[in-house]
């Protein structure tokens, strides 16, 4: 026999679908975007902050060792800075030694410069008898003490030239060539004491006219004026007055200062 298979779904243009109970359909890939992204973002961010922690703790221990470095150098420059203060101070106690050495050699007014000056500056027919230097009064430095804060110098030792002279006019003429020398302090120069005494040079005759009855011979020699001049030493320091030792044939001291003034030691 015949069976006859009439499908009425098809003439309809149906498709048929799955039955119920059977496999479901795949899921929208748009939808599983958001799922895939966050999955990726929680695998990075551990994978990122271990890499950046793997970064810092490198960098750590870089900054470590350039700071030991440094540490170690500011040690270094913490005692070469204290051997340039001990050299510092050695050179401070040198040049102090140094000065206090030049300033023995500025105050020294040789003696014999000293004389020829005044000899250089007698007059014709003035006699110097004696040429002494004293210490100065105490009483009379005592008696005008210096102001506050004033700077004391120690005082110059006076010098007293006493001799004879034919009149008072050479003894002013003395006073006054003293008076404009450079090695004395005009201020202090004065006359002490002139006075006009007979004169007691003794003059001795020859024989032939002091023996026998025959009339002797005397002679009256004029008066004299016996003088006392004080004086007493410049304040300039020896350096300013280098012209003056050299006319005066101090040779040795001007040599020594001016070596000092080439080192440095005094101010030209």
């Amino acid at each position: 026999m015949y069976s006859l298979d009439i499908n009425f779904l098809k003439d309809r243009g149906i498709v048929p679908g799955p039955a119920r109970g059977g496999a479901k359909s795949a899921p929208d890939s748009k939808k599983m975007l958001p799922l895939y992204a966050g999955l990726a973002v929680g695998l990075l961010l551990p994978a990122a902050v271990g890499g950046l922690w793997l970064l810092l703790q490198n960098q750590t221990e870089r900054l470590t060792a350039v700071s030991g470095t440094l540490d170690e150098q500011l040690n270094k420059g913490k005692a070469l800075e204290q051997q340039i203060q001990q050299v510092n101070q050695e050179t401070q106690a040198v040049q102090g030694d140094t000065k206090a050495l030049a300033s023995i050699f500025n105050e020294i007014y040789p003696w014999s410069a000293i004389l020829q000056d005044i000899r250089d500056r007698v007059p014709l027919g003035l006699q110097i008898t004696t040429i002494e230097q004293i210490a100065p009064d105490a009483a009379a430095a005592a008696a005008t003490p210096p102001s506050p804060g004033a700077t004391v110098e120690p005082p110059s030792s006076n010098i007293v030239i006493t001799g004879k002279a034919p009149s008072f006019d050479h003894v002013n003429d003395f006073l006054l060539t003293l008076q404009r020398s450079k090695l004395f302090n005009s201020d202090n120069t004065q006359i002490v004491i002139a006075e006009l005494k007979d004169n007691t040079t003794q003059v001795e005759f020859p024989k032939n006219l002091t023996e026998g009855n025959g009339p002797k011979l005397e002679i009256k020699l004029p008066k004299v004026v016996e003088y006392k001049i004080q004086t007493s030493l410049s304040n300039a320091p020896a350096a300013d007055l280098l012209r003056e030792w050299e006319r005066k044939g101090a040779v040795g001291l001007v040599t020594r200062l001016r070596n000092l003034q080439n080192k440095g030691a005094l101010q030209q």
